[in-house]
């Protein structure tokens, strides 16, 4: 009994530390001192860009939450907003250290302009000598572009699940919501009044919650009862920064890209730089909600191979599992419809009473669901003929079935799938009885090569990607125009 136990012990303490040690290991039992803010990931790629040829001096006036939105509970909302208000300072923080804005105090003008008349008045009244040569306040600096925008909304529990399990009164759960916000922001010409780019991001918020528990009678009249576990939420602050930074970020490249600011570095670190962004921002605008990633996968033209089990549906009893193996080649007509050919080689038995090995040759109408997706379940039916591995008998069928692909790259793909054969005969293992024709089933596990260029989406996706290869070619032209003048000596012209 007590080892029984001390094992259920062990596992519950195993499946904590594979699951959460980090948090759990790391429990605040003691009072920590005030330290320096964290910083993210956008921290890191902003003060690692390369440096202006000028800064700009840029204003923030407000960049505030515009969700109006309270913050969530179990029995309704608090008065406690849902982000933070402090949106602004954040966004200064973010062009303050990426080193390519000067940003000057915008948000409370009116304390600024009264101190100024402060000191203004001050030194008239208290100045001893009229002295014309006594400096004056410097002017304030203006800004050539206005940065605005804000949070525009706040999405909470985009999703949410968990699992759980109890035997014996052992048990342990998790469960697991993700909220989401997103922020717009825009920089605007002082000068004009032309809006010259406008970003957008977003930004996801994970809470987790883990726990386990042990209620059990140990020995007569004796119960134990244990409960341990952990809760774990993302700092909606962190994300508010990491989404503010990742768009002053965006802000700089586009800006490089479309000429609005220089940057003092190499044609082709500028090159890498925009093309970076550029593949970032494709894979997001390819990215739908909950992170799936839609991308032009499969090439039209594919060969594959199976291995795996048959089982015959017969007239005998004790059907026993045997082996298959299928090669094939399928074509796409478009991401979702694709027709394909097999042999398939496959063996059938029955205890004691039947076994014999047989050839088929197939041809299916597959149907992909989930085309541009890695993981993607689908189906096929079609008809075929079976026979025998002496040629003696020949048996019409039908076949359908389904299964799931994973695809290890964009030229191979794993897949698993099962097979229903429905046979157009009675006599398939040598003896007719019943009203019922005979059946077989496969089971198997392959590999499959794609060859030749991705599928497209649709026409309006190959004529974006038609428009963004003129685009990149332009780029590269005006690129080698620039090397080949950099490298013409003055004294030649």
């Amino acid at each position: 009994m007590y080892y029984k136990f001390y094992k259920v012990i062990a596992i519950i303490s195993c499946a904590l530390l594979l699951s959460g040690c980090g948090a759990y290991f790391n429990q605040p039992i003691v009072i920590e001192n005030a330290r320096i803010g964290e910083d993210t990931e956008a921290t890191k790629a902003l003060r690692n860009f390369p440096a202006p040829v000028e800064p700009v001096v840029v204003g923030v006036y407000k960049f505030r939450d515009q969700t109006g939105q309270y913050k969530p509970t179990e029995s309704g909302s608090t008065f406690s907003t849902a982000v933070t208000q402090g949106a602004t300072t954040i966004l200064i923080k973010a062009l303050e250290d990426s080193k390519w804005f000067v940003p000057i105090e915008r948000e409370n003008l009116s304390n600024l302009l009264n101190e100024r008349n402060i000191i203004r008045s001050t030194r008239k009244e208290y100045r001893k000598t009229k002295n014309p040569n006594e400096p004056q306040l410097p002017p304030l600096l203006y800004a050539g572009i206005i940065l605005e925008g804000g949070i525009v909304s706040y999405d909470s529990n985009i999703i949410t699940g968990g699992l759980g399990a109890r035997y014996f009164g052992v048990g342990a759960s998790t469960q697991y919501r993700q909220d989401r916000i997103t922020i717009y922001l825009r920089a605007v010409s002082t000068s004009s009044g032309k809006i010259l780019k406008t970003v957008y991001v977003s930004k996801t918020i994970l809470s987790q919650a883990l726990d386990a528990n042990f209620f059990r009678y140990v020995r007569f009249r004796r119960l134990l009862e244990a409960e341990t576990g952990f809760t774990k939420n993302e700092p909606g602050q962190m994300a508010v920064s990491e989404a503010i930074e990742k768009a002053v970020e965006s802000l700089i490249v586009e800006g490089i890209e479309d000429r609005l600011w220089a940057v003092k570095a190499d044609s082709q670190t500028v090159n890498d730089l925009v093309a970076s962004y550029k593949a970032e921002k494709e894979e997001a605008q390819n990215t739908a909600l909950y992170e799936r990633y839609f991308k032009e996968r499969r090439g039209k033209k594919s060969l594959f191979a199976k291995g795996g089990t048959a089982l015959i549906g017969g007239d005998y009893n004790n059907a026993e599992l045997s082996y298959s193996a299928r090669i094939g080649a399928r074509y796409y007509f478009n991401p979702y419809v694709n027709a394909n050919a097999s042999i398939n080689k496959f063996e059938l038995n029955n205890q004691n009473a039947f076994s014999e090995g047989f050839n088929a040759i197939d041809l299916n109408a597959e149907l992909t669901l989930l085309p541009f997706e890695k993981l993607t379940p689908f189906f096929f039916g079609g008809f075929g003929t079976v026979n025998t591995d002496s040629f003696d008998r020949t048996f019409f069928k039908f076949q359908y079935g389904g299964g799931i692909e994973y695809l290890i790259s964009d030229d191979v793909g794993v897949s698993l799938n099962g097979t229903h054969n429905v046979v157009l005969g009675d006599k398939l293992d040598n003896i007719v009885q019943g009203k019922r024709d005979d059946q077989y089933f496969n089971f198997s596990i392959g590999l499959n090569w794609y060859f030749d260029n991705p599928i497209k989406m649709s026409k309006k996706a190959r004529q974006k990607e038609q428009e963004k290869n003129l685009k990149l070619q332009k780029l590269r032209k005006r690129n080698r125009e620039v090397r080949k003048e950099s490298l013409t000596p003055r004294g030649e012209n």
